[in-house]
Parts: C-alpha cells; sequence; structure tokens
C-alpha cells in the first residue's frame, strides 16, 4: 500500500471510462504513477530539472537553501568536472568543450570530435555548481557518460554530428554559430519524443511551438508560490514518465538513455563507497526523463553496471563563449526562449524573494549580496512521501491578473524600437500592440499575456507586410524582452595560446576582448616594434576564419612586405576558434608548424600542397630547417605522382618561389630547389609523350609541363640533366588531339625543329582546308596555351588569331567565342595582357590608319628575282636596312666595309654592286635568320 495508490485508481478508472474497458492506456496511466512512487522512495533524493528552466532553477535554490547537501551529483560527462571550477572567471552563457582533432578508435570521417555543454544563470545545473563550489565541505561530482562515450555508443553509420541526439540545426547568424558543429549535452531534455504527442499538446494549447506550451502548462504553475518543493518533483517525473513512456521504440535512442541511466547510478554507487558520504545528504541532479528510469541498475539497491574503458583518442578541453541563440539552435527551442527564460528568471526572484547561489567573483551576473553557505548536519529520519500530485492535478492553474504597467511598457518599447529601426509606427500602434495582447492572451484561454502573446501582437500590429531594416518585428522583441545574450570567457579562463595572443596584441592598443570589431592602424616605418604583431596577424589570418582578422590595406607575399597596414579585429566577439586554436598547440605558430606538417604528410597530399606549404613556411615562420623539410617533402611527392593534374600549380609556384630565392641575399637557391628542378625535369619527361595522348591530361596540364620544361631548361642543364631526355620525349609524342597537336608544333619551334615560316604555312594550310576548319578552334586554343611554354610565340598567335576572325564562316566563329573568352578567363588570365599589348603594337593605333594598314604577315607585292650574284635586297628586308641604317653602318665599319646607302632604293630595287647588297648577299642565312626572327 502506497500513499499514491488512490491516485493510481482515478487513473485507472478515468482511462477504462475514456478507452472502453482495459488497453494500453491503463498500464501507461498506472505506470507513470508507479515511476513517481519509485523516484520519491529512493534514498538519495533525485530532483529532476528541465534544462534552463527558471522554475528548475528556483525550485533548486530553494531546496540547496533548505538542505545543505554535502554531495551534489550531476548530470554531465564526468570528464568536464575540471572545467566547472572556471566559470568564476567568465561572463555566462558559455559552454564547456571536449574537442579531439586526433582520433583513435573512431572513424577517421568523424574527426574532429566536440562536445559542448552550456551553462545559463537561469539554469539548475548553475544553481548547483555555485553552491557547491563556494561552500565548504560540498563536493561536486559528475556521473554522467564521459565525452568519449557520447561517440562511443553512437552508431558507426552516423557523422559525428548526428552521434548525440541532443545535436541540432546548422546555425547561420551572428550568435548562433559559436558551438560550431560540436555535439551538445544538455542537463535535462524534456521534450517529447512522440511528434504526434507535441503536435496534439500544440493544438489543443493553441500554441505555436513546444517553448510556448511549456511556458504556459509547467513552468508558470510550478513557478507560482503555490507550487512547493514536493509538488514540484511529483510533477517533473510524472511528465518525464509520460514523454518516455509514450517515447517512439528506435532502439539506438533506447539503448543509449538506458546505457546513461546505468552509467549514473553505477558511477554514485561507486563514490559513495570510496567516499563514505551518506546518501542521504546527497543530491542527485538529473532530468526528469530519467528520473523515471526503470533500469535494473536504479537505485543505489540497484546491480552495477560494468563501464567499457575510453578509447586511445585524446581529448583537450576548454570553455567557449555561448548565447541564447546559439543555445536555441543547438537545442531545437523556439527563438528568443532562452532570452525569455532568463528574463522570467530575473522576475521570478525579484518577486518570490528566493536568494539565488552565485559565484563569487563571476562577471556579467547580477550583483547580489553574498550569503555564507553551510553544509548542514546528517539528518536521521528521511522525510516522509506524501502525495501532491492529486490535489495539484485536480485544481484549477492559478489565474494571475493583468500586469498593465509591464505590459504597457512592452507596448511603448516596441514601438520606440521600431522607429529607431524605420517602421513607421506610433502611439496608435502602442495602444494596439496593448489590446491585441490582451485579446491573443483570452483566445488562447490565458489570464494574462506572456512574451509570446506580445511578440505575436507586436508583430501583427506593425510589422504588416514589410521590412524596412535589418531586424524584423519579432527579433526587436527578442532584443526588448531579454536580448541574445553572449558569453564571454575570462582571460585566466582562456588556453595559453589565447593568452599569449592578446598579451603579444597588447602594443596595438586595441581592445582584443570587445565584441565590437576593433580597426589597428599599423605604420611599421614609423614604428618598427609593431612588426611581431603584424607578423602575429597574418598568422591568425591564415589560421582563422576570414572575418576574425581582415587586412584591409598591406598585403603580405613572397619577397614583398608592407610599410602601413590596417586591420579589423573581431578577435572578442571569435572567440571560439581561438580557444579551439589552444586546444592544438600553445603559440600560433606552433599550430600553424603543426598544420602545415600534417598536410604535407597525409597520404592525399601533392607537390603542389607541399609547395604551398612551403610558400607559407617562408610567409610565416621564418624557420629555414622547416621549409628544408617541406621542400624534401615535395620533392618526394613529385616524383611519386603519376598524374599530372596539378602541372600548372606546380609550374605557378615553383616559378613564384625560384624567383624569390633568386632576388636579394637569400644565399641562393637551397639544396630542396634543385633537387626538385631535376626530378621534376626527369619526371615531366618520362610522362610527356604518355600526358599528349591520353585523354585525362588536358590542354592545360601538357602546357604546363613543357612550361617547366622549357622554362627550367638551363638550370636544369646546369645541374646535370640531359637535353636529349627532352628532345627524344617530343620526338615521341604523338598526340590525335588538334589542341595537342598545336602544342607539339609549338615544342618542335622552341627545340629549333620547325623554323616560324613552316610553322606558319601549316596554318594556311589549315585555313585553307575546308574539312579542318570546325576544328580550328582547337587548334587555336593549342596555340593560347603554347604562350605558357613558349612565350615568344606571342606576336604569331596574334597573327594566328587576326586570320582566323578573318577567314572562320561564322557557323563555326560565333560559337566558338564564349569558349574562347571562359577559357582565357579559367585556364590562363595571365595571358591576356601579353595578348593585348602585342596586339596594340602589331594594329595601328587610330582607326584612319586602319583603311591603309597592312597586316606584316601578309605577303608582299611581287619583287625582281635575286641575280646570281646574290639574293634580291629589295623588299621588306631593304625597307628594314634603309629604316635602321644606323646598326648596319656599325656592323658593316667592324667588318671593315664601306659604301653608300644611295645605291639601294627604297622602291624594293637595288644596285646589285653595291656594297650593303653584296653583303646580303654573301651572308644570305644571316639577314634570313633574322627576318624570321621579326616576322618579315
Amino acid at each position: 500500500m502506497t500513499v499514491f495508490d488512490p491516485l493510481r485508481d482515478q487513473l485507472l478508472e478515468a482511462a477504462a471510462e475514456f478507452a472502453g474497458g482495459p488497453g494500453d492506456l491503463d498500464g501507461i496511466l498506472a505506470g507513470m504513477v508507479t515511476d513517481v512512487d519509485r523516484a520519491l522512495r529512493e534514498p538519495l533524493e533525485i530532483f529532476p530539472v528541465c534544462h534552463h528552466s527558471p522554475a528548475s532553477a528556483l525550485a533548486m535554490a530553494r531546496r540547496l537553501r533548505e538542505k545543505r547537501p554535502h554531495v551534489i551529483y550531476l548530470e554531465l560527462c564526468e570528464d568536464l568536472r575540471p572545467l566547472l571550477d572556471e566559470l568564476r572567471n567568465c561572463r555566462l552563457p558559455v559552454a564547456v568543450q571536449a574537442f579531439a582533432s586526433d582520433v583513435d578508435g573512431f572513424p577517421p570521417d568523424w574527426s574532429p570530435l566536440s562536445v559542448v555543454a552550456p551553462i545559463t544563470e537561469a539554469s539548475a545545473e548553475y544553481q548547483a555548481i555555485a553552491y557547491a563550489l563556494d561552500t565548504p565541505g560540498v563536493e561536486l561530482v559528475c556521473v554522467d557518460r564521459s565525452t568519449d562515450h557520447v561517440f562511443q555508443w553512437s552508431p558507426r553509420g552516423s557523422s559525428a554530428a548526428d552521434a548525440d541526439a541532443d545535436a541540432d540545426a546548422e546555425e547561420d547568424a551572428e550568435g548562433k554559430d559559436l558551438h560550431g558543429d560540436a555535439v551538445g549535452v544538455e542537463i535535462g531534455d524534456l521534450r517529447p519524443r512522440f511528434s504526434q504527442l507535441e503536435a496534439y499538446l500544440l493544438h489543443h494549447g493553441k500554441v505555436r511551438h513546444w517553448s510556448e506550451w511549456w511556458d504556459q502548462y509547467v513552468e508558470q504553475p510550478l513557478a507560482s508560490a503555490d507550487a512547493d518543493y514536493e509538488t514540484y518533483r511529483q510533477v517533473m517525473v510524472l511528465i518525464g514518465s509520460l514523454f518516455r513512456r509514450l517515447a517512439p521504440g528506435d532502439p539506438s535512442r533506447v539503448t543509449v538513455d538506458e546505457d546513461r541511466e546505468r552509467f549514473m547510478w553505477t558511477r554514485m554507487r561507486q563514490h559513495l563507497a570510496a567516499s563514505g558520504a551518506d546518501a542521504s545528504q546527497a543530491l542527485y541532479v538529473c532530468g526528469a526523463f530519467h528520473a523515471a528510469s526503470y533500469v535494473p541498475e536504479f537505485g543505489l539497491a540497484g546491480s552495477d553496471w560494468e563501464i567499457s574503458p575510453r578509447t586511445g583518442t585524446r581529448w583537450l578541453y576548454g570553455l567557449i563563449p555561448s548565447s541564447h541563440s546559439a543555445i536555441e539552435a543547438q537545442f531545437g527551442l523556439a527563438s528568443g526562449s532562452v532570452s525569455i527564460a532568463a528574463a522570467t528568471w530575473a522576475k521570478a526572484v525579484t518577486r518570490t524573494g528566493v536568494k539565488p547561489f552565485q559565484l563569487q567573483g563571476q562577471a556579467g551576473t547580477r550583483k547580489r549580496a553574498v550569503v555564507k553557505a553551510t553544509v548542514a548536519p546528517p539528518v536521521a529520519v528521511a522525510e516522509p512521501v506524501t502525495d501532491k500530485l492529486t490535489k495539484f492535478l485536480a485544481s484549477p492553474p492559478r489565474l494571475d491578473g493583468i500586469d498593465e504597467a509591464e505590459l504597457l511598457g512592452w507596448s511603448v518599447e516596441i514601438v520606440r524600437l521600431a522607429r529607431r529601426h524605420g517602421y513607421l509606427s506610433s502611439t496608435a500602434d502602442a495602444i494596439a500592440v496593448f489590446e491585441t495582447s490582451i485579446l491573443l492572451a483570452g483566445m488562447r484561454n490565458r489570464a494574462r499575456p506572456t512574451p509570446y502573446d506580445f511578440a505575436d501582437a507586436a508583430v501583427t500590429c506593425i510589422e504588416k507586410d514589410t521590412v524596412p531594416g535589418r531586424r524584423d518585428i519579432r527579433r526587436l522583441c527578442e532584443i526588448m524582452l531579454g536580448g541574445d545574450r553572449i558569453g564571454q570567457v575570462g582571460y585566466n579562463a582562456l588556453p595559453p595560446l589565447a593568452r599569449d595572443v592578446y598579451d603579444r596584441l597588447q602594443p596595438l592598443g586595441v581592445n582584443v576582448e570587445a565584441r565590437t570589431i576593433q580597426r589597428a592602424l599599423l605604420d611599421l616605418k614609423a614604428q618598427p616594434e609593431l612588426g611581431p604583431c603584424s607578423d602575429l596577424l597574418w598568422v591568425l589570418r591564415r589560421l582563422m576564419p576570414p572575418d576574425v582578422v581582415r587586412p584591409i590595406m598591406g598585403e603580405r607575399t613572397l619577397g614583398r612586405k608592407s610599410i602601413q597596414e590596417s586591420w579589423d579585429l573581431a578577435i572578442g566577439r571569435s572567440q571560439r576558434y581561438l580557444i579551439e586554436l589552444g586546444y592544438e598547440g600553445v603559440t600560433v605558430e606552433q599550430v600553424l608548424e603543426q598544420r602545415l606538417r600534417r598536410e604535407v604528410w597525409t597520404p592525399t597530399a601533392t607537390a603542389a600542397a607541399a609547395l604551398a606549404a612551403v610558400e607559407d613556411s617562408l610567409l610565416y615562420l621564418r624557420s629555414r630547417r622547416f621549409t628544408d623539410e617541406l621542400g624534401a617533402r615535395a620533392v618526394e611527392l613529385l616524383a611519386a605522382e603519376r598524374t599530372v593534374d596539378e602541372a600548372p600549380e606546380v609550374l605557378q609556384r615553383i616559378r613564384r618561389l625560384l624567383a624569390y630565392y633568386r632576388s636579394g641575399e637569400r644565399g641562393g637557391l637551397p639544396a630542396w630547389c634543385e633537387d626538385f628542378v631535376r626530378t621534376g625535369y626527369a619526371h615531366y619527361c618520362t610522362l610527356l609523350p604518355t600526358a599528349f595522348v591520353e585523354d585525362e591530361s588536358g590542354v592545360r596540364q601538357v602546357a604546363a609541363m613543357l612550361g617547366f620544361l622549357f622554362g627550367m631548361e638551363n638550370l636544369a642543364l646546369s645541374l646535370g640533366c640531359d637535353r636529349a631526355q627532352l628532345e627524344i620525349a617530343v620526338q615521341q609524342s604523338h598526340p590525335e588531339s588538334p589542341a595537342k597537336v598545336a602544342l607539339l608544333w609549338a615544342a618542335h619551334h622552341q627545340l629549333g625543329l620547325l623554323p616560324i615560316a613552316r610553322l606558319r604555312e601549316r596554318v594556311d594550310e589549315l585555313l585553307g582546308n575546308p574539312m579542318v576548319l570546325p576544328a580550328m578552334p582547337q587548334y587555336i586554343s593549342g596555340f593560347l596555351q603554347a604562350l605558357v611554354p613558349v612565350p615568344s610565340l606571342t606576336s604569331f598567335v596574334v597573327e594566328i588569331l587576326s586570320k582566323a576572325f578573318a577567314q572562320l564562316p561564322d557557323p563555326v566563329l560565333l560559337p566558338w567565342l564564349p569558349q574562347l573568352i571562359t577559357t582565357l578567363k579559367d585556364q590562363a588570365p595571365e595571358l591576356v595582357p601579353v595578348l593585348v599589348r602585342e596586339a596594340g603594337r602589331t594594329f595601328p593605333g587610330t582607326l584612319a590608319a586602319l583603311d591603309t594598314w597592312t597586316p606584316p604577315w601578309s605577303p608582299a607585292e611581287a619583287a625582281p628575282t635575286t641575280s646570281a650574284t646574290g639574293p634580291r635586297a629589295g623588299g621588306p628586308m631593304a625597307e628594314l636596312l634603309v629604316g635602321h641604317p644606323d646598326a648596319t653602318d656599325a656592323v658593316a665599319a667592324l667588318l671593315g666595309v664601306t659604301g653608300s646607302w644611295s645605291a639601294l632604293g627604297t622602291d624594293g630595287t637595288d644596285d646589285i654592286g653595291s656594297p650593303v647588297a653584296d653583303l646580303i648577299g654573301r651572308h644570305p642565312d644571316t639577314a634570313e635568320a633574322v627576318a624570321d626572327l621579326l616576322s618579315v
């Protein structure tokens, strides 16, 4: 016989009448009463809570001052306990975090692993923590599964973000992304896990979301003065039992819930046995869902459960800033609900006169008189259990009258905020909001308007159909009722790396802890002592998201430094990123070195990535030893590559690095650079014939290979490479695609195997062949890419483009033009200025000159044939010599030749016996070579 038998009988009678006979309903109702009776009869007092609930916080503050327990068992990951001592150095809300970047025993794609547990002032867990930490002789023990077990118990097919059911949607606004993609754990997850039940409650409660239902039907009744502690306990356990028994049968979720309960009870029994503490002087703070547990290990009389060992993953711990909006997004709460809870808590403390606990020295909390707490002596007899549920469930809720002054103040304030944000609101709107709030509350069976009713009324009366500013009316209501309070981790609670960054940035004279964006100005010429600050900012820029440390003026590239810099710093409101850097090392330089080393030693690392790491090392670390280590790794990766996909990036980076080492007093090329050139020359010569014929290798990749071979040829030959290897590789290449054929012709020309005249003839043959015209754009694309390895063909490429625009038919030319533009933009943007400059030198500068302009590649008019004594001295060659006589006179003087220019006419004829004509006739090869070089 128990005190709850009458209540159980009433519920069974109601179930039989409602269901028309025995069924599942009577078992559920009877089981709920049994769960309440079982929880209240447990010798170890169970305190059921709901996370971030003002009613739970009020009940906790009352019970702690009444009982003065010696031990508090808290439903929080056991390995997070040491972090709670640092809460006094922070401004709430903050979140305790466990972080692991290198996983051992978990799937590699889960890395990095992160768990956060947010703590707010208006929460029962904070009251328990503050009491335990500031009361001598009280021990605080976290008994929930470790962060390692959070992921151990998650299904292997899920991702790290799905490892716990408490994880929720991604955040997208400032303040909402403070938790990142971490898994959230909370004390007191009390929400229906049966979607149909939640929808039913919302519909009949005439509310829009769960937070509003909880506030109206649970928070307000339990926070009233009539709800004593025993009533609070029994109601919370009853609700937890209801949601537990109506939860869907998800085996994985049920297993995790039950394992957590087995874990916690096993840890509490172990602690009581080891410490000898009296269970009657202990308090077990857990979610109401877990208070209604029915696992065999429940209670002090239950059996112990074997806890699995942790994996080899090395966890790092710290505190990160949190916010009301981050908590709402993490746990699927309605927007503004945590802010409303904070305002409700502050109001309830004033109304009830309850003295809450607060950590001494806590930053950002309300300053209250510090009450010295003491522990109570052991109690010999336990308090008897009485039935409070029957009276609570049978009596109607207490109807509080409308607080007209409060509602009127809200209405006036929201109108003022709306006007500041661009809304055309007036006093009439304030009256409308006031009356509409009362109307909505009456329609929803409420005696007084709640903040949710007020927000709906404000949206209806003020916002209408437009939002003139950045914030809508609902967001303004959240700001007015409490705002999105954002916490901050104090200096003493920061990891060593973060404190080091703050100390090193002090010479800038800016407040890096401020939540506003700080502007830092550095005149490095006038104040060279700010150079270390500049170096640190560039390293932070490399390691953190771009909006945290953003340069406004100044740059840092190889061989170039700014003398003046301007920065926008948002470190204060992005503490989380800086704190997580502290999990990786003691200084930011150490973290960057570790990341670069990890990037180049991963199985998927490439030579291009290694060269990028070398460049970052030169820019930020200035360690010759470490740079040489990365360079040697780049040589290894290049030799091991079997594809040429990243050849363009390799060419670009190695050219930049060689130019850097060759400029200034760098001490010459390091050994790894020479090895890289030697290895790359042999490597690309080997892969060149295959790359020319493979479809997987694009034209840009082959052009980059040729650019490496031709651009590094002199250095490679000086280092012992054999040019015959390149010639053989080119001779063995037999491409079929038109673009690669054009590339091969350019390579032949660079090697001296194909003169420019013969190359021009081949192109003219292609333009004159109607069967080849549709493929002509591909040939031209190949010649465009050929400018990378053979830049001397620039004028020839301009000539080809001009002929193509003039001779290609419109059905071929017009579809090709967009492709030409996109190709130049995506694959060769650096070649466009070269082509434009060459075209500017080739084409006339005025429109009038265009009518009489003759392209330099056009065939010259017919001229007299060359006599037997020598070639024709007239024509373009004669014009060249007559137009530039000084160079020819100097050469003639060196050779001891004298003569007059009068014998050589400018009309294409000349006296064949003149000294100049004789000079040309005796050295025809030289004249032709000069003409070919000048494209004459």
